[in-house]
């Protein structure tokens, strides 16, 4: 199948994921999992909301938590390069026929909302609180150390024309899964930062977000909130791995939050940076696709995800199945 085509001078432009507001039925809960165990800074909090940042991360935050009666997503956050690329954002998204506002968010700059070809929650800014560096206060280390915010993986009905429409916005695809028998996509991988993705899509029942996904220093950090979350009352949420993708060649570990909110803990891709990177395929019936080492993931990790607020969610068009662990 013939990827959609490369755009290096894209409508406006956008650096990298920037952070993520998730709705939380026990806020208390779930600052403990963010915070206590898996070890994400508190840089603010209210008696409804929480907001966290990486130790490498000098934005204010990349997760922000809000008390609610249900458990969903409110907005992916994207940063752009400069404060008059959100004007140029703007009038693209309204072209495309998407809603457009100016909302206001704490600690934020001017920020647009509005939403992709599924209607997933986008929000673009350029201006976030900056706080002092804390990468080398090394006793504010906890759990897996994560350093920053790495990437989205959202279920997708239709991963062709999501993939098009994130091209159109300068993503570029790193690597893909097709689906040999009809030749669609069935994953893809997209940057912005120079990683192997900020986003990506799987198909499945959506839109839904699959993961959010942190970046942390090494594989041994994985191990050591393996331990933490085995002795501390978190077993059963260890999902997935840990193990060495086959796709991105990333080690990684999925973890649920709480509310059942998957996270994934991720370090080890490769640089992407280059304007001529040609994008690898793999084949959906590859074992290796999914783990270099040939486990396949579980039944969980190919149907179950996060809802988005007020989106309804639409069966897949693509009926296509990879290889499910028993």
């Amino acid at each position: 199948m013939a990827l959609p085509p490369v755009v290096l001078d894209p409508p406006f432009n956008i650096l990298r994921i920037s952070h993520i507001e998730m709705n939380v039925t026990d806020l208390a809960a779930s600052k403990k999992f963010y915070s206590d165990v898996l070890g994400l800074a508190v840089t603010d909090e209210t008696d409804t909301r929480l907001y966290m940042r990486g130790m490498e991360e000098r934005s204010h935050h990349c997760v922000v938590l809000v008390q609610s009666d249900t458990a969903s997503v409110a907005a992916m956050g994207y940063r752009v390069w400069a404060e008059e690329e959100l004007d140029k954002a703007h009038d693209w998204f309204k072209e495309q026929g998407r809603d457009v506002a100016w909302v206001e968010r704490a600690h934020q700059g001017r920020t647009l909302r509005t939403s992709d070809n599924a209607g997933m929650p986008i929000e673009l800014h350029y201006e976030m609180d900056r706080l002092p560096p804390i990468h080398q206060q090394y006793a504010q280390y906890k759990g897996v150390k994560p350093l920053r915010i790495d990437h989205f993986n959202c279920f997708s009905t239709n991963v062709d024309e999501a993939t098009a429409f994130y091209h159109k916005m300068g993503f570029r695809t790193t690597e893909y899964t097709a689906d040999a028998e009809s030749g669609s996509l069935w994953a893809s991988w997209l940057h912005r930062k120079g990683g192997v993705h900020d986003q990506a899509f799987t198909n499945g029942y959506g839109p839904r977000l699959h993961h959010v996904a942190f970046w942390v220093p090494h594989p041994l950090a994985i191990l050591d909130l393996l331990d933490l979350m085995a002795t501390t009352g978190y077993v059963a949420n260890i999902e997935r791995g840990p193990g060495r993708h086959g796709i991105s060649n990333a080690f990684f570990l999925y973890i649920r939050d709480p509310d059942n909110h998957r996270v994934e803990i991720y370090c080890s891709d490769y640089q992407t940076i280059d304007p001529d990177h040609e994008p690898i395929h793999w084949d959906l019936k590859d074992p290796q696709r999914q783990t270099l080492w040939g486990a396949p993931a579980p039944k969980s990790w190919f149907e179950e995800g996060s809802l988005f607020d007020g989106i309804e969610v639409a069966e897949p068009s693509l009926k296509a199945q990879p290889i499910v662990a028993p």
